[in-house]
């Protein structure tokens, strides 16, 4: 059977509520590693308590004379498992309630869970080469990367945007098949920088034996 990204979701920690008491969450707290707590009322999520705050509030205070402190990061139960991915990285969680269409709070991820879920995938479980590229924002295109690899018999098994600064996109890509070394080249032919190093990179071979031919040619 495939694992689906819902087959992660858990409802191990009880969310917490508005009429219950901060020293509540601070015991909660310091039982989990979790840096968040969810707020749910009459079934609704109204956000989440970070751990950092809640330890400086006072502990007879109810959760409700801080609701304003609440934050309110989210995923709905469809969603894809990299927006959850990302969702995670702009909050700065480890923690991540999920919602049906109606706002009802079904549960939550765990980020280790997601990460596994990622690791489980083709991009790293599949044997194969990265390579990163470099390239201008205007100038690059994935459709462009698919055909360098594959007409060289390579087989894209992932590829992701993981850097973008001053109009350079550097691309990271997953890459099955025999003829690495002509993929590397046909990237430069295309005006790819390759970011990378690789063993089976005949250029830079070929650099470094010409640097040092030179090197020698200077020093007689």
């Amino acid at each position: 059977m495939t694992t689906t990204i819902t087959s992660f979701l858990i409802n191990d920690v009880e969310p917490a509520s508005l009429k219950g008491s901060i020293g509540d969450v601070q015991d909660l707290f310091t039982q989990t590693s979790y840096s968040h707590i969810p707020v749910v009322e009459n079934g609704v999520f109204l956000g989440s308590l970070a751990e950092q705050d809640v330890h400086c509030f006072d502990a007879e205070d109810t959760i409700e004379s801080h609701q304003y402190n609440l934050e309110p990061f989210l995923v709905r139960q469809d969603t894809h498992w990299l927006d959850i991915l990302e969702a995670f990285a702009k909050a700065n969680t480890n923690i991540m309630p999920v919602l049906d269409s109606d706002n009802t709070y079904l549960g939550y991820y765990e980020l280790a869970d997601i990460m596994n879920f990622f690791h489980s995938t083709p991009f790293l479980s599949e044997s194969g080469s990265v390579v990163v590229v470099e390239k201008g924002l205007k100038d690059y295109s994935f459709s462009e990367i698919a055909q360098i690899v594959e007409s060289n018999d390579g087989k894209v098994l992932g590829a992701f945007i993981s850097k973008m600064e001053n109009d350079i996109v550097e691309v990271s890509i997953k890459i099955g098949g025999v003829n690495f070394n002509e993929i590397l080249q046909s990237f430069r032919r295309y005006n790819y920088n390759i970011q990378s190093q690789h063993q089976e990179d005949t250029y830079l071979i070929d650099l470094k034996e010409r640097s040092k031919y030179l090197d020698k040619y200077l020093n007689i």
